[in-house]
């Protein structure tokens, strides 16, 4: 870790030993109503909740659980076959009120700060960009953080995360157990139906967000599949 990555420590008690490497990152908002709520919560042993880092609307980074370590953000999950998705990955919640207390957009300071950390992460661990996700996509019957907000766009820009697919038809699948085989392989916890697609087009459609098939998130589902098979979605 660059030291100049981050602005200070706040080490917090909740974490414990990994089983697993490092292969994703999980993004959050910690829908809270300020930065030093979150941060007393993340800290408290009663909560048992942390983060690796958290990144406050001003740019502020803090580090609460060395990577070495596993913190307890994602909670019960799911991607691509992980189930202890917190032994798997590395937390970093953005400071944001959340759908609960007046959701907003993520300042400029605070994603200009989240993209070098976010690079380094990435580079350190060698993780791939489909393996750097939301909340919400490993807990889509729980969670809708970083929410439908969140500049996902940007982060691709940098190669952080895959872009996202620019479908010029669209594609319906033969039924609905195929449209859902192929959201699980490409990562998705599809055991509730209506929240896996709700969460897909979260990350991938985020302008209409119903937790029904159609043909756009079909096409985008495909997109991002054929990408995958071709090499092209590392």
């Amino acid at each position: 870790m660059n030291r100049w990555l981050v602005h200070r420590e706040e080490p917090s008690p909740n974490f414990n030993e990994r089983r697993l490497p490092v292969t994703m990152i999980v993004l959050h908002y910690t829908g809270m109503q300020s930065a030093a709520e979150a941060l007393e919560r993340l800290k408290d042993p009663a909560a048992e909740v942390s983060a690796h880092y958290l990144i406050d609307e001003d740019g502020t980074v803090i580090r609460l659980v060395d990577e070495a370590k596993r913190a307890w953000h994602a909670g019960r999950s799911f991607w691509r076959g992980i189930t202890d998705v917190n032994s798997a990955s590395v937390g970093i919640e953005l400071v944001n009120p959340g759908h609960e207390f007046g959701y907003r957009p993520f300042p400029d300071a605070q994603m200009e700060a989240l993209v070098p950390l976010l690079g380094d992460v990435v580079r350190r661990h060698d993780i791939p960009r489909a393996n750097v996700v939301g909340h919400s996509d490993v807990a889509p019957a729980r969670k809708t953080d970083p929410g439908e907000l969140f500049d996902w766009d940007m982060l691709a820009r940098y190669n952080l995360t895959l872009p996202r697919p620019r479908p010029k038809m669209r594609l319906l699948y033969d039924n609905e157990g195929a449209f859902f085989l192929a959201l699980e392989r490409f990562g998705y916890d599809v055991s509730d139906k209506e929240a896996a697609v709700a969460a897909f087009q979260r990350r991938w459609r985020p302008h209409k967000i119903d937790g029904e098939v159609d043909g756009q998130i079909g096409a985008l589902l495909f997109e991002l599949l054929l990408a995958r098979d071709l090499g092209h979605a590392r």
